[in-house]
């Protein structure tokens, strides 16, 4: 996991900000979806993608898989970009 060197303090609310450097970076914009997994002792913030949609592409297939408890969604175009990144 990769620090930024950003710290937010938790509201009276229980809300954080999610810093504008990183909802451009990672594209979030107002009113997007976002997904919240618990890992351990973490707390992931994910934004939220259509039910199925490849994690790499963003395609939506019939032929589209799930790996890592869900966590991970692969088209074929995906699983192979994915392969081809990792055998470089």
């Amino acid at each position: 996991m990769k620090s930024i060197g950003i710290v937010r303090k938790v509201d009276e609310l229980g809300r954080i900000v999610i810093p504008m450097e990183l909802r451009r970076t990672l594209n979030i914009n107002i009113k997007d979806p976002i997904e919240i997994y618990v890992e351990n002792e973490k707390i992931i913030l994910k934004k939220y993608q259509a039910n199925m949609a490849c994690d790499v592409t963003g395609e939506i297939t019939n032929q589209n898989e799930v790996f890592l408890d869900g966590k991970l969604v692969l088209s074929p175009e995906g699983k192979a970009k994915l392969l081809k990144a990792l055998t470089k």
